[in-house]
């Protein structure tokens, strides 16, 4: 897919020729004075009438009508040159990589070192651009009547670099990993709940088992019934669907130790059960397994790259149905640890199947726990829909989640846990817990009953529900799943450092 090359050849035909340019009085690099020289001082003029501009994100697309081999040359303005981001860089690649997508062009070549500057080197650039343009472009084809038209996009790169040829093709091999993990949980996010039912979930991930040898296992019913996983049963039982407990399990180190959990809520669909949602807040509840998608996405991407890590995958999945069956609330319900539950809010079932998971994570030797969660309505009051909401029981592991998320361009906030938080999920007269204490704090006190469960273990709570999913589209993608945390939980197992290390 991608071709690296040293020096540009300007004589060489190509279809697109990808340049940036900085806010600076040359505006063009050694690339640009090269094709400025051969169009008898067009760009320059072009410069000068501000056709082409290097205001951020800025892009001019000029044909060169054979003056140079290149078709058509694409500027991308990227502002001052002291002040560019590795995620403004992204965002940029994003934009004009749908533009070229949209002009139907079957190839592209790049003047990498063009986009480079002491923060954001080549192999940032390189890293930045694959993963980009794989995000940028994402489409989920849905299920119309398909048209005759045959759909033109690009098919073959070239990229051109001074730098270490290798090193630069791994850049952008580990980018288009990333961008393609985050649009596989974006197609599973996106299906309708009838196409993409526990069954069909728990098929995809023994399909990624055997992708990349991780080790599989998969609940049914009946074990979880022996295992006394009395949470999640209890959000099956209005369903006819069977549950299904999934567990991926890859070792990158010779010994299983320093495990890392990822805990991704798989609720295919959600009425809210007895507890039921209106019927504007019933659409879209297809979307309620974005947690197991984002993981699904991590483990697509470790399975891809072989970090030298543990880790446990464990998504508890289900969808939660009104039926004669259907648990109700004033139940009680005893989770697979044993504490028992009384269940004030049937909508409050997230929190029930991952109480159950998390319990089943350090069952396989986690010790360190991520639940990443479409979980609150409370969260996108508190936070809006760009920020993840997230909560924890340990400074330092947390900070580790935190930095990913920065990396990654996924941005969390934290929200607080105190003592009387906690008294709160622990107010009920006949259990140990209740599922839902109120609206006051409502996305705290979802994080608050999961952390009941955690216990000592590091854990980091990711509550995704204002972020999963975006209404317009943006630089990196369109409408719908955004496949967030994807990315993030990745790069916290590559980047892991134990707390004995």
């Amino acid at each position: 897919m991608f071709t690296v090359h040293g020096t540009l050849d300007l004589t060489k035909h190509e279809e697109c020729l990808l340049i940036g340019i900085f806010d600076q009085p040359n505006k063009f690099t050694e690339v640009g004075q090269a094709a400025d020289k051969k169009m008898n001082g067009q760009l320059t003029e072009l410069v000068k009438e501000g056709e082409i501009s290097a205001k951020k994100k800025s892009i001019t697309t000029i044909h060169t009508l054979g003056m140079i081999a290149v078709k058509k040359l694409i500027f991308v303005g990227l502002g001052k040159k002291k002040d560019l981001t590795f995620e403004e860089l992204r965002e940029a690649f994003g934009k004009v990589s749908k533009a070229i997508q949209a002009s139907r062009a079957t190839s592209l070549s790049v003047a990498l070192d063009t986009f480079t500057t002491e923060k954001v080197d080549g192999l940032d650039a390189a890293h930045a651009f694959a993963e980009a343009f794989m995000l940028a472009t994402y489409k989920f084809n849905g299920y119309k009547q398909k048209s005759n038209q045959v759909e033109k996009s690009v098919k073959s790169f070239t990229i051109y670099s001074e730098g270490d040829k290798d090193e630069i093709g791994a850049s952008l091999h580990v980018g288009r990993v990333f961008g393609k993990a985050t649009n596989s949980a974006r197609t599973l996010v996106n299906t309708p709940g009838n196409l993409l039912t526990s069954t069909d979930l728990a098929d995809y991930a023994i399909q990624l088992a055997d992708r990349y040898n991780f080790e599989v296992e998969i609940l049914e019913k009946e074990d979880m019934l022996k295992l006394g996983m009395g949470a999640l049963l209890a959000v099956n039982q209005g369903s006819n669907e069977p549950p299904k407990m999934i567990v991926l399990k890859y070792q990158g180190k010779e010994d299983w130790k320093d495990v890392i959990g990822l805990v991704g809520k798989g609720i295919t669909f959600d009425t809210g059960g007895y507890s039921l949602k209106t019927k504007t807040g019933i659409v879209g509840m297809k979307t309620d397994m974005g947690g197991a998608a984002a993981v699904l996405g991590a483990m697509e991407i470790i399975g891809e790259l072989g970090p030298e890590q543990n880790v446990v995958a464990v998504i508890p999945s289900t969808d939660n149905m009104i039926s004669g069956e259907a648990f109700k609330p004033d139940d009680v319900i005893t989770s697979m640890n044993g504490k028992t539950i009384e269940v004030l809010n049937t909508d409050a079932e997230g929190r029930l199947v991952l109480a159950d998971a998390v319990t089943y994570a350090k069952h396989h030797g986690a010790e360190y726990l991520v639940d990443v969660a479409t979980l609150t309505g409370g969260v996108i009051t508190a936070l809006g829909n760009d920020m993840t909401g997230s909560m924890t029981n340990h400074e330092a592991f947390f900070e580790q989640v935190l930095q990913a998320s920065y990396e990654a361009g996924e941005p969390m906030w934290r929200l607080p846990i105190t003592e009387k938080d906690k008294e709160r999920v622990r107010n009920s007269r006949i259990a140990d817990l209740n599922n839902s204490p109120g609206g006051a704090g409502h996305a705290i006190m979802g994080g608050a009953f999961i952390g009941e469960f955690a216990e000592e273990t590091p854990w980091v709570h990711l509550d995704i529900a204002g972020t999963s999913i975006t209404i317009s589209s943006n630089d990196l993608g369109p409408a719908g799943a955004t496949g967030v945390m994807t990315r993030t939980l990745a790069l916290l197992v590559e980047r892991f450092e134990a707390e004995n290390n």
